[in-house]
């Protein structure tokens, strides 16, 4: 679809025939933007859904956390005990217990070891930091109220909004085809078979980027 104007001020959207002769008819731009908005009814969550979902959302946070507390724990107590045997092994160099060759290869196997503990408590620490909680919480608050905001927006922050719901929309004289962004599609399917149980199951990732236009 591709705009043109008359009189210089009425704005119409009407096929640009880049793949042929097309029957689809021109719309004017009120006609397009209530298009548009409807489709946004298409991922509405109702409130008592939206609550059950965040509920679980949390509880699933809270388990992550303990999991990731006690496998915390489990590791800090290797590490503690690897530095423990590296030390006594060098005592025991220096005391000529063991060998210098003994020694070396019982230390680059307990240097590994740390390198490794570290990197796991590390990545711990970055699983930790409550990003994707808030990411899935945006992304279903904004579904829940997705076609109330746009009723309230002009027609800039509309195209944004859209923007970060839709990947393109096809149109004919009769209906509009969305085709939404992740995880958008998974609440589309099921608002549509009415697929409601409250789990926390919906794969939501991070919001995609602003944009300014409309989805072409």
């Amino acid at each position: 679809m591709t705009t043109e104007k008359k009189k210089d001020k009425y704005v119409y959207y009407r096929c640009s025939g880049y793949r042929g002769k097309c029957d689809t008819p021109r719309f004017t731009e009120s006609e397009v933007s209530e298009r548009l908005g409807e489709i946004l009814k298409a991922i509405y969550i109702p409130d008592d859904v939206l609550k059950r979902i965040e509920n679980s959302l949390l509880r699933h946070q809270e388990r992550s956390h303990r999991d990731s507390e006690a496998q915390r724990t489990r590791l800090e107590q290797r590490l503690a005990n690897v530095r423990v045997m590296m030390d006594k092994a060098y005592d025991d160099k220096l005391s000529g217990n063991i060998t210098e060759d003994f020694w070396q290869r019982r230390m680059n196997a307990w240097r590994n070891e740390e390198q490794q503990i570290q990197m796991a408590l590390d990545g711990l620490k970055e699983a930790n930091n409550g990003d994707r909680l808030l990411d899935a919480k945006k992304i279903l608050e904004l579904a829940n109220k997705a076609h109330f905001l746009y009723l309230t927006q002009n027609s800039t922050e509309q195209a944004r909004l859209l923007k970060l719901v839709l990947l393109n929309c096809a149109i004919d004289e009769v209906s509009v085809y969305p085709s939404y962004r992740k995880p958008f599609d998974l609440i589309f399917q099921r608002v549509k078979n009415e697929e409601w149980s409250g789990r926390a199951d919906l794969n939501c990732r991070p919001l995609a980027p602003q944009a300014s236009a409309l989805p072409g």
